[in-house]
């Protein structure tokens, strides 16, 4: 698998358009630390790391409203990819729909979201959008 956080995105993606309450997804440090934010910022509804496996596996409850079974989650975009590495600084951080989504970036000081790394005043590869 040449990109393992596309992977992950078009699980999470496909799982919503499914109406499916629970995904599997092969887990990796980077992973986990996307699925934390996911969590933190409310887009799904809770998550849990099986490590009985030499990988490991995510399993994400997704997030639903009650009556109307809307997801949580509109739209998952790559930002960057393996072909084309899309990078900012603090000052150049996208703003995703003007600060009603989020951007997943990974700095030097960890996977943090784009609010985050212009406070802590730092840059680094955009990993997704989350709206």
């Amino acid at each position: 698998m040449t990109d393992p956080i596309a992977d992950y995105l078009t699980r999470v993606r496909n799982a919503v358009s499914a109406k499916h309450r629970i995904v599997d997804i092969p887990a990796s440090n980077i992973k986990k630390e996307i699925t934390k934010i996911l969590f933190d910022k409310g887009y799904i509804l809770n998550y849990k790391f099986e490590d009985d496996t030499v990988q490991g596996n995510i399993k994400i409850a997704l997030k639903y409203h009650p009556q109307s079974k809307v997801s949580a989650i509109t739209s998952l975009k790559r930002a960057s990819k393996p072909g084309l590495r899309k990078y900012a600084s603090s000052s150049t951080m996208p703003r995703v729909i003007n600060g009603l989504g989020v951007a997943i970036v990974s700095t030097s000081k960890g996977v943090m979201t784009d609010k985050e790394a212009r406070r802590e005043n730092v840059g680094g590869e955009v990993l997704c959008y989350v709206y």
